[in-house]
């Protein structure tokens, strides 16, 4: 037979009206009370009526997760995961969008397809958080968002973010404790709000350490394996090669070590080579990636805990819900002392 709400309420010992209020992510319910409702559910497997619950309250229990990323990068995958583990947990269901922020038009179609779903609310990940016509539009419309790392304008909404520029001086402090002195620096998209932080951190750190920061030691790039290559080129290629490189996130950090594998250089006896976020392809790549774990699936868990919270909805983009979450250096086999000798 199905398992309805009055069944969770009776075994809980609470009422129906208890269990919605849990269900429905609501501030002002005793720790105790929330366990009760919770393992009542999971004893039950109690399942709610999405549909149901929408027509009577008017919200779909729909949350839209928008990404600009058509290579689908693990950053990607990584917070579509977060997002969809936690909108299980609290009785929701996810919405993937992938959108291009240089398309013509691209405001009225997100804005069409966010109407035509009915989202209860968004979550906006760069380079889609920092569009301040999109913003403006969905503040409009009265629709709650939470924006993901969004680099500027921290007081406009609630946001969820590392300190970036700490991370990048953190591991660029790691290259220089082992001994590295010539380290070269692949930037990431200049429109994503994390390529400036991330520059502004490598650089404290070698001016901290007393190292200069020589221009052609860095590299633009683009966030992917095929834009860490052409860094990598660009780096390796000349007989004056850097002992280490830290790029700014794990798939310029792959293709960068394609080269020096290409070229016969060896990591890390030779070169040492460092990346950012802690993907998946960093943890199976040989030699496996030193890096910063971004706690992405966390960020994203954490985005979706703030738009179902009724408080934050009654009160918009109310920027004292923001979050700063902890990063954390993890070493690997990629990054090594610096050898006596640079590589020629």
């Amino acid at each position: 037979m199905t398992v309805t709400i009055k069944d969770v309420a009776a075994r809980a010992g609470v009422s129906p009206k208890t269990v919605s209020r849990v269900l429905n992510g609501e501030a002002y319910v005793r720790d105790a009370v929330r366990e009760a409702v919770l393992g009542a559910i999971e004893a039950l497997s109690y399942r709610p009526n999405v549909f149901a619950r929408s027509l009577s309250s008017a919200r779909s229990y729909l949350i839209g997760l928008f990404l600009d990323d058509p290579t689908w990068s693990g950053y990607a995958a990584a917070m579509q995961r977060g997002a969809l583990h936690r909108c299980r947990e609290r009785h929701y269901h996810l919405v993937v969008e992938l959108v291009d922020i240089d398309k013509p038009g691209f405001e009225d179609e997100m804005l069409a397809s966010i109407a035509a779903l009915h989202l209860d609310g968004v979550i906006l990940t760069a380079p889609v958080c920092r569009h301040d016509g999109l913003l403006s539009r969905l503040e409009a419309a009265r629709l709650p968002y939470v924006r993901v790392s969004p680099g500027e304008n921290p007081l406009r909404s609630a946001a969820v973010d590392i300190d970036e520029t700490r991370a990048a001086s953190d591991i660029t402090r790691h290259l220089i404790a082992l001994g590295h002195r010539d380290i070269a620096f692949i930037e990431g998209i200049p429109t994503h709000a994390a390529t400036p932080k991330r520059r502004a951190g490598f650089e404290a750190a070698m001016h901290e350490a007393g190292l200069p920061v020589d221009p052609r030691r860095i590299v633009g790039g683009d966030f992917t394996v095929g834009g860490g290559r052409v860094a990598g080129e660009a780096l390796l290629s000349s007989s004056d090669v850097p002992s280490a490189i830290f790029a700014s996130n794990d798939d310029m950090a792959l293709g960068a070590m394609a080269v020096a594998s290409q070229r016969g250089i060896a990591v890390p006896e030779q070169l040492s080579i460092a990346g950012f976020d802690d993907s998946y392809s960093a943890r199976i790549a040989w030699p496996t990636i030193t890096t910063i774990r971004q706690p992405i699936m966390e960020m994203a868990a954490t985005a979706v805990d703030i738009l179902v919270d009724r408080q934050y909805r009654e009160t918009m983009q109310d920027p004292t819900w923001s979050r700063v979450l902890p990063h954390e250096l993890i070493l690997r086999e990629s990054t090594a002392p610096a050898p006596a000798r640079p590589f020629r």
